[in-house]
């Protein structure tokens, strides 16, 4: 894998517009039949059909705000196998009915249909069925890449998949397989580079995003990845530099990925002991002003703002942000916007409890509960972990402190919970939670015994070893707690220099 990362490449960016053209030049026509991006053949005649599901991979690879265009392919082309499946993939999410409709027009020619439209199909179709198994869905996108090597689209399903199966170790083997493939194409080194980073392999997940940065420079995704390793590294001045550089390209991003990127610069700048002030520019100027566009996701943007306040919550810090939790809250109530993303959902409780909702925050809960009942059995049985820190989130925002930390138990790691579908660095404040429930619970040698444990992975983290002296304080360990307090204020003063 490693010498996969290290090959270095000339700058190849391009637009979409020059990759449309680029395509319109390679592509070889046959009789009723057209070749996509990637080179695999289509049962259509239509040119539009064709640039329709060019501009829909672009989007989705990427995080364009135009991902709807995949609508226009069954209209240049009804009969399309591969437009007609990829248009029901797109509103499995928002519009099932609508969905379904599509996946029947596919599945209704598949008879005319090209092996290549046939394998996107089964393993598309599979992924939006109700009762979709993940690890069928899993084996079904494998055998269609196996096959068709180059299908990107396919790749990023695949990476999603498993970020949601908490599973990054499963992605990494299929993509050592179709990497040779694809060497110096747009966007590969990002999906790359995201589970190697998962996994811990941070100096491989970082020449893979550096890679993918010089390919395209205005992928997001590379940005973003490169972003988690510097900031998993405690490198917080090095990536909020390189993100701001980058982020004038982010305004044609979707609501989910502009958001985002932006969560972790403030993210940095709060990790790396910077004023307040300036994560509070960045939430009110930056992620919540999101909302002000037509195309926003109003979910992807507030699951961004309640990371980024729950975060606030743990460090004491959220007095200055009191205000913007409750205008928050207030929103969370539309119940529309529930049961779409766990990590959502879960957060979501803890700020209508925080706030004093709790009848809300209970309503979400007991929904959470309720929707476990319909999964399958193997399925209830892995998101009991998250039934459980959803109850516990919901105590810890009473301020029931004793009753949240019985619900994590004494061998809490956030880490066997990223099925919610969650990052590293997105999960560990769940971790930063269970530190403070320590402390205020008088557990303070768990706490001394787990902070000095993570403090070897993430040394250069000041609120780790303020949270280290603070328990070591309450051990009476005077010596300890003035090398902690002095380790906490030289790295304070060291990431960020501001007047």
């Amino acid at each position: 894998m490693k010498d996969l990362c290290c090959v270095v490449t000339q700058d190849v960016s391009m637009s979409l517009k020059c990759m449309k053209e680029d395509g319109s030049q390679i592509q070889k026509k046959r009789k009723g039949s057209r070749f996509v991006w990637w080179g695999y053949e289509v049962k259509t005649a239509s040119d539009d059909c064709v640039a329709a599901i060019n501009s829909y991979s672009h989007q989705v690879l990427g995080y364009g705000r135009e991902r709807k265009v995949i609508l226009e392919a069954p209209l240049y082309d009804e009969d399309c196998v591969l437009g007609n499946i990829l248009a029901a993939h797109y509103l499995s999410s928002t519009d099932s009915a609508r969905a379904k409709s599509y996946a029947r027009a596919a599945q209704s020619n598949l008879g005319k249909a090209t092996a290549y439209e046939k394998a996107v199909f089964e393993a598309v179709n599979y992924l939006i069925s109700e009762n979709m198994d993940d690890h069928v869905a899993l084996q079904l996108h494998s055998k269609l890449l196996i096959k068709f090597p180059k299908d990107l689209l396919a790749w990023k399903r695949v990476e999603i998949l498993c970020f949601y199966m908490g599973r990054p170790d499963l992605s990494l083997p299929l993509l050592d397989k179709i990497l040779p493939e694809n060497r110096e194409q747009d966007y590969v080194y990002g999906m790359l580079a995201f589970p190697l980073m998962e996994l811990g392999h941070l100096g491989e997940a970082e020449r893979a995003a550096r890679k993918g940065y010089e390919i395209n420079r205005n992928d997001s995704w590379a940005h973003h990845c490169l972003c988690h390793v510097l900031q998993t590294q405690c490198r917080f001045k090095e990536a909020v530099e390189f993100m701001e550089g980058c982020s004038d390209s982010w305004d044609s991003c979707s609501s989910l990925r502009y958001s985002h990127n932006w969560w972790h610069v403030a993210v940095c700048y709060l990790e790396g002991g910077s004023p307040l002030s300036k994560v509070q520019e960045i939430y009110d100027h930056q992620m919540c002003k999101e909302l002000e566009k037509d195309d926003a996701v109003a979910t992807d943007v507030y699951m961004d703002a309640l990371g980024l306040l729950l975060r606030l919550d743990t460090r004491d810090q959220l007095d200055q942000f009191v205000d913007r939790l409750k205008i928050l809250a207030n929103f969370l109530t539309d119940q529309a916007m529930w049961y779409q993303e766990w990590l959502f959902d879960i957060t979501a409780i803890w700020a209508l409890s925080k706030v004093g909702n709790t009848s809300q925050g209970h309503v979400l809960l007991h929904g959470l509960k309720s929707r476990t009942f319909l999964m399958s059995e193997k399925k209830q049985q892995l998101m009991q972990r998250p039934i459980r820190l959803a109850e516990a989130v919901y105590e810890y925002g009473k301020g029931n402190y004793k009753q949240a930390l019985e619900l994590l138990g004494p061998d809490f790691d956030a880490a066997d919970y990223k099925m919610i579908g969650a990052s590293d660095l997105q999960i560990d404040v769940f971790n930063e939670m269970w530190y403070k429930m320590l402390l205020l619970t008088g557990q303070s040698s768990t706490a001394i015994e787990v902070l000095e444990r993570r403090i070897k992975q993430r040394d250069g983290a000041p609120f780790l070893w303020r949270l280290l002296e603070k328990s070591y304080a309450m051990e009476g360990k005077t010596e300890a707690v003035v090398i902690a307090g002095k380790r906490a204020k030289a790295l304070e003063s060291s990431h960020f220099n501001f007047a």
